[in-house]
């Protein structure tokens, strides 16, 4: 797992380290690094895609012996610690430097596993209009960052594992009590889309008939009932376009993410890092104030901590919602006033 993450000359992270835990909700205003930090661990999995110009801080542009670095601390099954380094120069990405905490470079088949797991990193920005699209049927066939690919997904899941599809219905049902179930439909040769079924009357609702959070929600839902999901997986506000009473079930599906074991699943746990504005899914995350980071800017670098380093934070939440604490400015991360 990611213990945490340090950056230098990083776009807005001039020098900032980001705490992670499994599961880690990012709140912040808007310029504090949210997405910033989850745009370092996608140039990390893919560090050729990204050039110095766009990576390195603002201010260090005119020089071109400045650098950009990503640092990623993180452990093994056995608690050992180790750290894999981008540096990004005017040349280019080096190569991904790994050492444990002697300096020595770690076993290559525990690298192995780690990359395997860094290249596989996934981060969603989902968008209804990209997943009500129907796609051609492939064996290969991924969850784009967007959400296209939605009905291939689902459809595979119905073929090869129809147990986990049948659970993943029954949980739309929770969510969703108007559905009662997924059904599929072939609009064009070797291609899939998706409806949704009323529960009263039995009506087959096409995708593009469906509301907007609707299909936000399918696919987080989704996400969460897949038989082998991303190891790292991140969801830029998942709960935009969703009503607040869902917001709930969003937290769930985040957590069996990354809690497989809590629901008596085998799979291997997922490392969910999420960013919001919303004090409605901030308050959701009351009882885990250890997986809540406040991004905040401070003059031209931000800071993260962790919300449970709050040593007056039972008194501040005594008689009022976090949500509610956090939109105050009680808790910092939010816009400064002048």
């Amino acid at each position: 797992m990611i213990e945490r993450i340090h950056f230098e000359n990083f776009k807005v992270l001039r020098d900032s380290t980001l705490p992670l835990s499994r599961v880690t909700l990012i709140v912040g205003p808007n310029g504090s690094g949210k997405s910033t930090c989850l745009q370092a661990l996608e140039s990390i999995s893919s560090p050729g895609k990204f050039h110095w110009g766009r990576l390195v801080w603002a201010g260090a542009r005119g020089d071109r012996e400045a650098t950009a670095r990503v640092t990623v601390h993180w452990t093994d099954h056995a608690d050992q610690r180790y750290t894999t380094t981008v540096v990004w120069t005017w040349d280019g990405p080096t190569a991904l430097q790994d050492a444990n905490f002697r300096g020595e470079r770690p076993p290559e088949e525990l690298l192995s596993v780690f990359h395997q797991r860094i290249t596989r990193f996934r981060l969603f920005t989902l968008n209804a209009s990209s997943i009500l699209k129907p796609v051609t049927l492939s064996p290969y066939l991924l969850l784009s960052e967007t959400g296209e690919g939605l009905a291939g997904i689902l459809d595979k899941l119905r073929d090869q594992d129809p147990e986990r599809f049948e659970l993943l219905n029954r949980e739309l049902q929770i969510w969703m009590p108007e559905f009662d179930r997924i059904l599929f439909e072939t609009p064009q040769e070797s291609m899939r889309s998706f409806l949704l079924r009323s529960r009263e009357g039995q009506f087959k609702i096409g995708a593009h008939d469906l509301s907007q959070g609707t299909l936000l929600a399918l696919a987080i839902l989704t996400m969460a009932y897949l038989p082998d999901p991303p190891p790292i997986v991140a969801m830029e506000e998942p709960d935009r376009g969703i009503h607040p009473r869902l917001l709930r079930h969003v937290k769930d599906a985040i957590y069996r993410l990354a809690y497989p074991e809590s629901v008596g699943e085998k799979r291997d746990p997922a490392q969910v890092i999420v960013t919001t504005h919303s004090p409605y899914m901030l308050d959701l995350f009351r009882d885990r104030p250890e997986d809540i980071v406040i991004a905040e800017k401070v003059e031209d670098n931000v800071q993260f901590h962790r919300l449970s380093e709050r040593k007056d934070l039972d008194e501040i939440l005594e008689n009022i919602h976090l949500g509610d604490a956090w939109y105050s400015g009680i808790l910092g991360g939010v816009p400064a006033e002048k």
